[in-house]
Order: structure tokens, then C-alpha cells, then sequence
């Protein structure tokens, strides 16, 4: 049995490929929960004993939810019912590294994030590691590139009106498509893959670079190039955090020891299959 605390973008796709038959999954509003086969949902609240009762039984635990300004909040809430050897799979990010000024990242490098989003990330990583040791439960933890897909992506802000070319003259990250994540955490469920994995493209890519694609697959122009330090004045601190670090996943060991092929392995091909698949239009 399954269970997901979280029921974001990312596990939902995941749910949506695996159609798993057995899945529990929290939500913060049993009204707005989402309607999945074989799904069941869950409050998620320390004083309930529905959720501490199922997770017990739970083989395998897929976390999506991030840390707040108090830490993790499965752990704080849960640690004590969490079951013992079971499969854990804890949905981080590339921010754990911070800023490598371009260089490439593997999973044996050093972490030095700088920003208090990306430290609170590694915090929650190093916190999930002692309590899969505590439970002797096996523990996969993927770090995300800049998550794309459908509804959530170039084509879509640029036919709302809302897509910004930003320009930062040597600036890349990576990305990847949410159904390369559902990819990547099946993966790490069937091999029972235990460590750290880079969950990303293969491209590092500027940051304009997928708008101009996208203007040309829906044949309109793309928007005028913005300077960085005029566009950072109005960022969210999440855009923000892409912008002010610059590094190079390596992604070997996600397909060399999970095995994944990825479906996009790079911007163009996700935005394209998008593009055909009706997004913008």
C-alpha cells in the first residue's frame, strides 16, 4: 500500500501513470480532494487517527510536501507513525546545492545552499535520512530540476500574457517534465533504489530559451527580453532562488542505476509534445 503526504502536481501525475490499486493520500480539505481511482484521501492532522492508523500499514510513502518555517512538517507531526521498513521517497530539489557559478552537480558533491528556502530543503533531506535509519526503512530521496508540464508551462503563460523573457548573460538551470518525475519515482519504487538521485533534463538551458521556442511552435513573437535586475524586483522568492544560482545537474545516475529514459530529455521535446497535445492553443 501506498500512502502520499502530498497531493501536489508531482504525485498526483505520478498517480495518474501508475494507477496504483491501493493508494492513501493526504489532503488539507477533504472537500477539495481530488478524485483518482483507487485513491483514498485522508485530513492531514496530527489528530487523526484514521491517517496514523493507515500509515502503519503503508509499504511504501511518497513525500511531496516542503518544509515551512518550522521544518518538515511530516516529521514534526508523524515521525512516531511512521511504519518500519518501509520504502521512502522524499521529492527535494537541485537547490540543495546552491550556487556552483555554472559548474556541474552530482549527487556526491558538497550541498552549500545559500538561500533559507534551499537550506530548509537540505535540512529536511538530512532529517528524513536520520528517521529512515531510526525505522530501518529504505530511503530515495530526488532532487527536482524546474518542474514543466501540462497546464504549467511557456505556451500557456505566453497565451495568458504572463510569460517573461528574462536576460542574465551565462544563466542556466534545468528543468523537467512532471511526467520524467512519475517516471522517476516508479523507477525508484521497482528497483527499491535507495539514495540520492538528480531528477533532470539533460539540457541546462537559459532561462529565455523555452519562451522563444515556444513563441515559435505557436508562431507569435516572443515577449521583449528583460534585464535581470529589473525583472528581480518583482519576483516571488521561488522564481527568485532559479535566477540567483547557476549549476549543471548530471543526471547519470538516475539512468544508470533507476534506468530511466527520459521522455523529454530536453525543453524542446516536452514543449513540443505539449504543443501537440493542444497546450496554448
Amino acid at each position: 500500500m501506498l500512502f502520499c503526504f502530498g497531493l501536489g502536481y508531482s504525485a498526483l501525475h505520478y498517480l495518474q501513470q501508475a494507477r496504483r490499486e491501493r493508494v492513501y493520500g493526504t489532503v488539507r480539505d477533504a472537500a477539495a480532494a481530488p478524485a483518482l481511482p483507487g485513491l483514498h484521501t485522508v485530513v492531514f492532522d496530527p489528530a487523526n487517527a484514521e491517517l496514523k492508523d493507515v500509515l502503519r500499514d503503508a509499504s511504501e510513502i511518497l513525500v511531496s510536501i516542503p518544509p515551512d518555517e518550522h521544518g518538515d512538517p511530516v516529521l514534526r507531526l508523524f515521525a512516531g507513525a511512521l511504519p518500519r521498513h518501509a520504502h521512502i521517497i522524499y521529492l527535494s530539489s537541485l537547490g540543495v546545492y546552491g550556487d556552483a557559478q555554472g559548474a556541474i552537480v552530482t549527487e556526491e558533491g558538497i550541498c552549500r545552499p545559500q538561500r533559507r528556502r534551499s537550506q530548509a530543503r537540505l535540512a529536511a533531506e538530512q532529517r528524513w535520512m536520520k528517521a529512515a535509519k531510526e525505522r530501518q526503512a529504505r530511503l530515495s530521496i530526488l532532487r527536482l530540476g524546474g518542474i514543466y508540464g501540462p497546464k504549467r508551462n511557456p505556451l500557456v503563460a505566453l497565451r495568458r500574457g504572463e510569460a517573461k523573457r528574462i536576460a542574465k548573460p551565462g544563466q542556466v538551470f534545468n528543468r523537467i517534465h512532471v511526467a520524467d518525475i512519475a517516471q522517476a519515482i516508479g523507477a525508484a519504487f521497482a528497483k527499491n533504489g535507495g539514495g540520492i538521485f538528480n531528477v533532470a533534463d539533460d539540457e541546462p538551458s537559459a532561462p529565455g530559451d523555452p519562451v522563444v521556442f515556444a513563441a515559435r511552435l505557436l508562431g507569435i513573437e516572443p515577449p521583449p527580453e528583460i534585464p535581470f535586475d529589473q525583472a528581480r524586483r518583482s519576483m516571488s522568492p521561488m522564481a527568485l532562488s532559479f535566477y540567483e544560482e547557476c549549476r549543471r545537474a548530471d543526471n547519470s545516475k538516475l539512468k544508470s542505476v533507476l534506468g530511466v529514459r527520459l521522455l523529454y530529455p530536453t525543453y524542446r521535446e516536452g514543449l513540443r509534445a505539449l504543443f501537440e497535445a493542444g497546450e496554448g492553443r
